[in-house]
């Protein structure tokens, strides 16, 4: 899992332009809501790699890519903290600190009648 540090292309009086992404070919772009307290995840993907960008709220990303220790962040609307990077074979999952919404951008076959294809679920949760 990596931060992505975000950088304002623009600003004036009528509000800022920042890219998310630059140059990368996006196969789906998804909107997930969270109800405070909503645990998603507790997969990972074998080939997908996703983008998660928080509109609203936050929430407690925990991770683990092999046998390397878990990790842990959260994210939220902060400029600094707002953008994730997971990588394929990451585990990870969430649970919202409070009502959240998250915009996911993902390369792979994770989108449409693919959605669940290169799903994943953990044996052993990360987040229970």
């Amino acid at each position: 899992m990596t931060i992505v540090p975000l950088k304002i292309n623009y600003e004036d009086e009528r509000g800022l332009i920042m890219d998310l992404l630059s140059k990368h070919e996006i196969n789906a772009a998804t909107i997930i809501s969270f109800k405070k307290g909503a645990i998603r995840g507790n997969h990972f993907h074998k080939f997908t790699v996703q983008y998660n960008y928080i509109i609203k709220g936050s929430l407690r990303y925990v991770y683990q890519t092999g046998d390397e220790p878990i990790g842990e962040v959260i994210l939220t609307t902060d400029n600094n903290s707002r953008l994730n990077y997971s990588e394929a074979m990451e585990k990870h999952a969430m649970i919202a600190l409070e009502e959240t919404e998250m915009l996911v951008l993902t390369m792979g076959p994770r989108s449409g009648n693919d959605y669940e294809s290169d799903t994943y679920r953990l044996e052993k949760p990360l987040i229970s």
